[in-house]
């Protein structure tokens, strides 16, 4: 079937509900009505095919099934759904609310464009509201003007103790029943007895109310924290700007309007907070008549019987009982447990379930009990699962799909717990408003804390340095050149490569010291002088002069 065929289809189907549910006095909405399609449909015991296409037959029987379970007033599963799309469709977060217009500089303002009009609209209208707020701080004028921070400081405490209140009642109640629904998982003939009183769809509701109210008191504190925040932030603005304007009769708009401007966002936020508290405070008061099958089935005089020799526990008290007895990781070779001291993030982790204990809930058929995250976490295909004794957990880590798919098949008979157990990624819908800001939280992992050292080699593979690679330019160029002229040069020596540009060596020896000797006597010789005479050179009368060398030196021993 086409989509647009189908999306027809199931408008029709929704739509006929509506009429049905009408003609017998009940007003039921679109969404409530397209929520209990999907439950009916899931629900295996109703016989419905996912991937073959609804017949008429099919459309009528699907019909007639919804009808009927929406007119049953007395049923907890009932209230329990109703309660969930009140609250998703009726759940506020923190929003802001400004919308203002300005007039300065009309001409100008006249020439700009829409989104500058109003951008300067705003800008003068949060002036104006930051000089009426500092004329009220001074008592001259700011009539009109609610005290708000007063008001918060007033409204906060109560909300908060009416909602305290509703807990403790609600979280009572749970614990009643899961009393008497822990008694009957060990009877099983205790279980047929109690099977009319729908004690489990009543622990459902119960669960899931105190869940909502969970979700508005955390709202409520950080609503709280943020306006004492905003207080001090409020008093240090009109503080500064008493400061700046003390008796001056004109102060310049750049020092002025950025205070008057802060003002007002101040103020804007502390209506935000006033409208936040207050859709808070009746959402809580609308989730209230949604529990009123309780005193229908469940009359105190009923409770007392049923409770009767049964020791009620607390889910604080049933974490203590089993604190001690932890999960070993060394028991396990495959699976990754995580706990307190060996996870930086161990409070921020996700757990499946709504913290519930898996294991428990899987072969109870249904029973909701507290998992304690001290005995260990359960980490599986990057998910995160608590258990309630040391127990259940090592058995569902012997087949923890096994059990995951047991969760899943319960959560189709009872279309509550999807909500209730944050099932909506395994049934492909939606995620309700109320979760949405637990999204983040999916991507949280583990961060994981130990003493722990390595050490590598320094070199546990052979260098691959080339030695002969440079980078620089101008270092290859004189290489270069070098290279060539090296070509030209005649040489009557003989070279190698070893012996190529081969470093200055240098060597050390002992220098020559001065030494003298001395003989027993002193003595000298002198040799004779030479006495050599030429005769005959003045010449004769003849014209060739002839002459006599006379040598006259006196022997050596004559000296």
């Amino acid at each position: 079937m086409p989509p647009t065929q189908a999306e027809s289809v199931i408008k029709n189907i929704i739509r006929e509900i509506g009429q049905e549910c009408a003609a017998h006095g009940e007003t039921v909405s679109e969404t409530l009505a397209a929520f209990m399609v999907k439950a009916v449909v899931l629900d295996p015991s109703n016989g419905f095919n996912m991937d073959r296409t609804l017949m008429k037959s099919d459309v009528q029987k699907l019909v007639k099934l919804c009808v009927s379970r929406l007119l049953d007033s007395k049923n907890p599963s009932l209230d329990t759904i109703k309660m969930q799309v009140y609250f998703d469709m009726n759940y506020t977060s923190r929003a802001a609310l400004q919308s203002i217009f300005p007039q300065a500089e009309l001409g100008t303002f006249l020439t700009l464009s829409k989104k500058d009009k109003e951008r300067q609209l705003k800008e003068l209208t949060m002036v104006v509201t930051g000089i009426r707020l500092f004329n009220r701080d001074c008592g001259k004028g700011g009539e009109g003007i609610d005290d708000l921070p007063a008001i918060l400081q007033e409204a906060i405490p109560a909300t908060t103790q009416h909602i305290d209140s509703q807990l403790q009642i609600a979280q009572d109640q749970a614990y009643r029943y899961t009393a008497i629904l822990e008694t009957v998982a060990k009877n099983p003939l205790l279980s047929m007895e109690l099977q009319p009183y729908m004690l489990k769809e009543a622990l459902y509701n119960m669960r899931q109310y105190e869940t909502f109210l969970q979700i508005i008191l955390s709202d409520i504190i950080t609503c709280a924290q943020e306006v004492e925040m905003m207080i001090k932030q409020l008093g240090a603005q009109l503080e500064q700007l008493k400061m700046t304007v003390k008796s001056k009769t004109a102060v310049p708009t750049s020092q002025v309007f950025p205070i008057f401007i802060a003002l007002s966002n101040l103020w804007t936020s502390f209506q935000d907070e006033t409208v936040l508290i207050s859709v808070l405070s009746n959402l809580t008061t609308h989730l209230e008549p949604f529990l009123g099958a309780h005193e229908l089935l469940f009359p105190e005089k009923v409770m007392q019987n049923l409770l009767d020799g049964l020791t009620v526990k607390t889910d604080v008290c049933r974490m203590k009982e089993h604190m001690e007895d932890r999960v070993r990781p060394v028991d396990f070779r495959k699976q990754e447990w995580l706990f307190p001291e060996t996870t930086a993030n161990f409070d921020k982790l996700l757990i499946q379930y709504r913290g519930f204990c898996a294991y428990t809930f899987a072969t109870t058929d249904g029973l909701l009990l507290p998992g304690n995250p001290a005995i260990g976490i359960l980490k599986y295909k990057e998910k995160y699962y608590t258990f309630n004794t040391r127990d259940a957990a090592y058995l569902f880590a012997e087949s923890p799909e096994n059990y995951i798919d047991l969760i899943k098949e319960k959560a189709k008979k009872n279309a509550e717990l999807i909500q209730l157990l944050e099932l909506h990624q395994q049934f492909e819908t939606l995620i309700p408003y109320s979760q949405m800001k637990d999204v983040d939280k999916h991507h949280i992992k583990p961060i994981t804390k130990c003493e722990s050292s390595t050490q590598t080699d320094t070199h546990i593979l052979p260098p691959t340095i080339v030695r002969s690679y440079e980078w620089n330019e101008w270092e290859l160029r004189r290489k270069a050149i070098k290279l060539a002229n090296l070509r030209r040069k005649v040489t009557h020596s003989v070279q190698t490569d070893l012996s190529h540009m081969r470093r200055e060596n240098c060597s050390q020896v002992y220098p020559p010291k001065d030494a003298s000797t001395q003989s027993m006597r002193e003595s000298s010789t002198r040799v004779p002088r030479p006495q050599i005479y030429i005769a005959g050179l003045r010449g004769g009368q003849g014209k060739i002069t002839y002459g006599v060398k006379v040598n006259l030196t006196r022997a050596v021993d004559e000296t």
